[in-house]
């Protein structure tokens, strides 16, 4: 039974990345797999590509056809069940945008999470008042309600980036911390929140002062980039900036190393880490003390 859409999980990324190097292996294409199977080539590429769930009879004839081992036949029949299960967001997709669905299972397999905001706080780092009152201006029409239920997920996402261990780089300018959103209440907590982030030993946030020259990012909307270390799951890149809730997706080579190239030339033209405490500090006193 096909389970309720919420997105791919890691380990259902993992499974059918298996599945694809033992027909590859095989020296089978798709077309000539699935004539084997006596299935229609589009219903093999969606269970290559995770659309769909991972059936025990069709996992257990791709393996027959492809020539796997007993040892790795067991293995991978014994991880379905675990492929198969919902993510820990599958509660929360009633606030996620759709680009979001997919995206959350490279997420959680990530073991460093590079972010750049050319206006705003980055998502990762944000208050809930802070993520609510950008939701109000970004979507005006929400009701209170959702765009709370949306912030509690952003906390969620945070909290589990946290026990997984995973590393958060955010670069922004300094401007982006004068953008006023919301009262002077929500500034001033996401300002306070933003220096205790900037001090913990997994998040380096990096500001690029005023007045700097222009970097490969000017200009560029807000991005992440997932470096994940399981070697099944490629390296993604999300650029937002169309209309609101929409996102560009990447996770071939070519567009990961250049947006990771520009984070990295950004990233040394910007100030040190060391003096991010020092800045923000400094940003509070003049607007919020």
């Amino acid at each position: 039974m096909a389970r309720e859409r919420s997105g791919r999980t890691a380990r259902h990324l993992v499974l059918v990345a298996r599945l694809r190097r033992l027909r590859e292996g095989a020296g089978l294409s798709v077309p000539q797999a699935a004539a084997q199977l006596g299935w229609h080539p589009s219903t093999l590429r969606r269970l290559e590509q995770a659309q769909t769930s991972l059936d025990v009879g069709q996992v257990s004839a791709l393996l027959a056809v492809y020539g796997a081992g007993a040892v790795e036949t067991d293995d991978i029949m014994g991880r379905l069940n675990s492929a198969n299960m919902p993510g820990w967001w599958h509660p929360w997709r009633d606030a996620m945008d759709p680009w979001q669905m997919d995206v959350m299972s490279v997420e959680s397999a990530a073991g460093v999470v590079r972010t750049w905001n050319p206006a705003l706080v980055p998502s990762l780092l944000r208050t809930p008042a802070y993520a609510m009152a950008v939701d109000a201006a970004m979507h005006p029409d929400r009701d209170e309600s959702v765009r709370r239920r949306r912030a509690d997920f952003l906390m969620e996402r945070q909290k589990m980036l946290q026990e997984q261990q995973t590393r958060l780089w955010a670069l922004l300018p300094v401007t982006a911390l004068r953008c006023r959103v919301g009262g002077d209440e929500v500034m001033r907590e996401q300002v306070q929140a933003l220096r205790r982030i900037a001090e913990r030993g997994d998040v380096t946030v990096q500001l690029h002062p005023e007045y700097a020259p222009p970097h490969p990012l000017t200009g560029i909307p807000a991005l992440s980039l997932y470096r994940v270390e399981v070697r099944e799951i490629a390296d993604h890149v999300v650029r937002e900036g169309g209309l609101p809730g929409t996102a560009e997706v990447w996770d071939s080579p070519h567009p990961v190393q250049t947006y990771q190239g520009m984070l990295d030339v950004s990233c040394v033209m910007a100030m040190r880490p060391a003096r991010t405490g020092e800045v923000l500090q400094d940003e509070y006193d003049r607007k919020w003390a």
